[in-house]
């Protein structure tokens, strides 16, 4: 039951609809207990990660997970992702998006229903709505009442805690980024860093409007899965479907009466109001529908109370739905073309990455050529060049490397402001060290338009060697 839509006055065209507001009404039964057991488990990952400790040594954060933008690192246990590896981020965002279509070729828009944050926050919202103004017919009644002290507390209390939990949703959210222990003692003292505050109001603001007042406005309007998922479904996946083959023709019904040729659904609209959105799912596929599957525990109460079979509405194929209304046996295909692709691509990356990770090396080397002067001449004919060389320790202590340069007989490297020796330098741990190199090659060199030099970075107590390929510069014979 939906409040009555303003209509504009005589003569002006109704340009904008108001919101209608949804009162979805508290239903019992499988799907609303696993959505509780998401929502639990969810928000309990959410709050609780940022405090969690993971030992990387005295020079490391502690945090378990951490994205140190001042030190340049991601931390998510045992991994230590660098700016250098941001193509492991790039995966696991590839990684998500496969799972996302994979998930919705089989089950539907199952992710929104049960574990996107706008769903989680939305049903927390709704979970304190109940305790201060009632159930639906309870808060739509209070809605209706004019103003009173009832009305106002219960108005006033039930956003302090929407408010709370926003503060509490973006103050959990900037953790990730600081130490959570330092930060949280810094935040409420005062000493904070000004971006804490500003990103804490920010998503304190985005959540209490999102889930608190937009609600099911951002599904429809803002998310663009919605559309997305059209491309990836077809008549074989899986979805909460009204299973009109068996409810129609519909109409009320009393105790007593037969069953004969009528369906079992009693038009009760049970399924209308318990849905989070406010469509009736009867009407087929919706781009509103987020398949929480309310609206299954809500008609299957209702079929067991009229003695009928559970299952009116249920996850089900409109392929199939449509097999039974013509009298055929349906067929469930979930390994279809699309799943078996989405699939493998999952195994493909996933196998990539975990090789890209086990065998990584701790340490690199990048080589960048001067581009002016491209070299120089020096009096007594030789030929110089120099080189901006930047070397990633990625261990926790301190390693000397040793470079070294081939491709020209009898060159010499020169490396600037180094202290430990001639070809040798000190990598500080857990670093990026940058050196300035000069190579000078003997004027009796072949003088062409160039050569290709490799310059060989060799840790002197593992052996470990990254190598790079680097253009020498020099005169033409003839200049």
């Amino acid at each position: 039951m939906q409040e009555d839509i303003k209509t504009p006055p005589p003569g002006h065209s109704a340009l904008y609809k108001a919101r209608e507001p949804i009162y979805p009404k508290l239903v019992s039964g499988n799907f609303r207990t696993v959505k509780w057991l998401v929502l639990i488990f969810a928000l309990a990952v959410y709050y609780i990660l940022p405090w969690l400790r993971w030992d990387r040594g005295p020079n490391a954060p502690d945090q378990a997970v951490l994205a140190d933008f001042a030190g340049g690192r991601f931390y998510f246990f045992f991994l230590e992702i660098w700016p250098q590896e941001i193509y492991y981020i790039t995966g696991l965002l590839i990684l998500s998006a496969l799972a996302l279509f994979l998930v919705t070729s089989l089950f539907g828009r199952v992710w929104c229903g049960y574990a996107c944050p706008q769903t989680v926050w939305t049903d927390l919202f709704i979970a304190v709505e109940r305790i201060f103004e009632g159930d639906r017919n309870a808060r739509i009644r209070l809605d209706r009442a004019p103003l009173s002290f009832n009305k106002a507390w219960r108005k006033v209390g039930k956003h302090i805690v929407w408010l709370l939990i926003s503060f509490a949703t973006g103050g959990a959210l900037i953790m990730y980024y600081h130490d959570a222990p330092s930060l949280f003692s810094n935040f409420f003292t005062g000493h904070a860093d000004v971006s804490a505050y500003v990103f804490a109001g920010i998503l304190t603001f985005t959540t209490y409007a999102l889930a608190g007042t937009m609600r099911e406005q951002v599904c429809t309007y803002l998310c663009p899965w919605p559309r997305i998922q059209a491309a990836l479904t077809d008549e074989d996946a899986l979805n909460v479907t009204y299973r009109w083959d068996r409810g129609e023709p519909r109409g009320k019904h009393k105790k007593g009466t037969s069953w004969d040729d009528r369906g079992d659904c009693i038009d009760c609209n049970a399924c209308v109001v318990a849905c989070p959105v406010g469509i009736d799912i009867r009407h087929g596929d919706q781009l509103e529908c987020i398949h929480c599957a309310l609206c299954i525990d809500a008609c299957d109460d209702i079929m067991k109370r009229v003695e009928r079979p559970t299952g009116l509405i249920g996850y089900d194929t409109t392929k199939n739905v449509q097999a039974r209304a013509d009298g055929i046996k349906p067929i469930y295909k979930l390994l279809r073309p699309r799943v078996i692709i989405y699939a493998l691509l999952i195994v493909f990356i996933g196998c990539l990455m975990v090789y890209g990770l086990s065998t990584r090396s701790t340490f690199e080397l990048n080589v960048i050529k001067d581009r002016a002067p491209p070299f120089v001449e020096l009096s007594n004919g030789d030929v110089r060049n120099g080189y901006s060389v930047k070397l990633v320790n990625k261990r926790g202590k301190d390693r000397e490397v040793r470079l070294s340069v081939s491709g020209i007989d009898d060159v010499d490297v020169k490396i600037i402001g180094n202290e430990a020796g001639d070809d040798t330098v000190i990598m500080s741990a857990e670093h990026v060290d940058r050196f300035r190199v000069l190579v000078t090659v003997p004027a009796s060199a072949d003088k062409k338009s160039g050569k290709r030099l490799v310059i060989d970075a060799v840790d002197v107590e593992t052996n470990d060697q990254q190598s790079n390929r680097v253009f020498f510069a020099m005169p033409k014979e003839d200049e």
